[in-house]
């Protein structure tokens, strides 16, 4: 089964901010969890119910698992200072 990815308005803007050399190692990874959700390395988000994070040298990207509808939506893209602060 693959899944379909999707990024949420917010971390498409975060995509488009990112670095070339961060970004070129970033696709690859969404590209993965086409075929498989929870790669290597990904990890469930404490805290989260639903979250789950994988992690790229610095930068972290969280995402959420629809397996119903075999999606995967990506909600976070972003340096691991950044990635867990609350934004309200």
């Amino acid at each position: 089964m693959s899944y379909s990815v999707f990024l949420a308005p917010a971390a498409e803007r975060q995509l488009k901010k990112l670095p070339n050399k961060v970004k070129a190692q970033i696709v690859p990874i969404l590209k993965t969890l086409t075929d498989d959700p929870h790669p290597s390395g990904s990890a469930k988000l404490k805290g989260a119910e639903d979250l789950w994070k994988i992690r790229k040298g610095a930068y972290r990207v969280i995402y959420q698992i629809q397996d119903k509808k075999l999606t995967i939506l990506v909600v976070n893209i972003a340096h691991r200072r950044d990635v867990y602060k609350d934004k309200s």
